[in-house]
């Protein structure tokens, strides 16, 4: 709320700081842990943390300010599972996998079929939660993908659209009455495009570390495009005139295309300058 009210914004994005509940699974390292995972109901464990804080900050809010909550996808949260339970949440590395996707590409190996049905019990959890943080009060969700976890060349091609694109679309079905639900695809996009479609009002990437750029795709992109700021360098590391230039060069290129001035991912906030993010916030207004 602080935030909200300090830099004056448009919209409230919440971060999910509840862990998705693992029942019997506390690291996933086998085919048998695989087959343990069952759907559970969208308040279980710490995501009934979440819609208290949902419903408190619907409260303070009032109705007219837009606010969404994040969640990440099933092939995301499994990826996690492979390591120790973590409440750290960053900046994103945009080079690279790490031991946790080779351990999923071992799994998928191994049984395709049990891989598979734990992607679905995660993702009918996913759609149970996300129907209830709008229950509680939000007015979407801000879901956040990344295929270039997936589609990479040690499981085989097309395994995104094959397994996780119908996990992405069962959870943004459960909240199809949403006003506000935002698609965010993470790391560098594989394949933007095939997201096109999916049923958002709005989606985020990052534009200038990753990759395509705002000008590229608007002719094309068909929801409403968030971005335009660099949160890996220029927020932390430029200057107010910096990202004010960055704000205004996102509105040069997405042209006539309605946009949100967003950084593209995740920042850091104790490494981000007040003066950087008043300056990104008064190009867009200025503009």
């Amino acid at each position: 709320m602080r935030f909200l009210e300090t830099y004056d914004l448009d919209f409230l994005k919440v971060m999910n700081d509840h862990l998705y509940p693992r029942g019997q699974v506390d690291v996933l390292r086998s085919v048998e842990d695989l087959r343990k995972i069952r759907p559970l109901p969208g308040d279980a464990g710490g995501f009934s943390g979440q819609l208290e804080v949902l419903r408190g900050l619907r409260q303070r809010l009032g109705p007219d300010v837009l606010m969404c909550t994040t969640l990440f996808n099933a092939w995301t949260v499994l990826r996690r599972f492979t390591a120790s339970p973590s409440d750290k949440h960053g900046p994103p590395r945009l080079d690279g996998m790490d031991e946790r996707d080779d351990a999923l590409t071992r799994l998928l190996k191994e049984d395709r079929a049990a891989f598979k049905a734990a992607l679905d019990a995660v993702s009918d959890t996913l759609a149970a939660f996300a129907a209830a943080c709008l229950e509680a009060g939000a007015d979407g969700i801000f879901l956040s993908v990344r295929d270039d976890w997936v589609d990479r060349p040690e499981n085989g091609a097309g395994v995104y659209a094959e397994m996780v694109r119908p996990t992405d679309l069962k959870i943004l079905k459960a909240v199809a009455n949403g006003k506000f639900n935002v698609l965010h695809v993470c790391g560098r996009p594989n394949d933007l495009k095939a997201f096109n479609d999916y049923p958002v009002q709005v989606i985020n990437w990052a534009d200038r570390a990753a990759g395509p750029a705002i000008a590229d795709v608007r002719d094309w992109l068909k929801p409403v495009i968030a971005g335009g700021v660099d949160n890996l360098n220029t927020l932390p590391k430029g200057t107010p005139e910096d990202c004010a230039n960055e704000v205004r060069d996102a509105l040069r290129q997405a042209g006539n295309r309605p946009i949100i001035i967003a950084a593209g991912c995740t920042f850091d906030p104790d490494a981000v300058p007040a003066e950087n993010l008043r300056a990104v916030v008064a190009a867009a207004r200025n503009a």
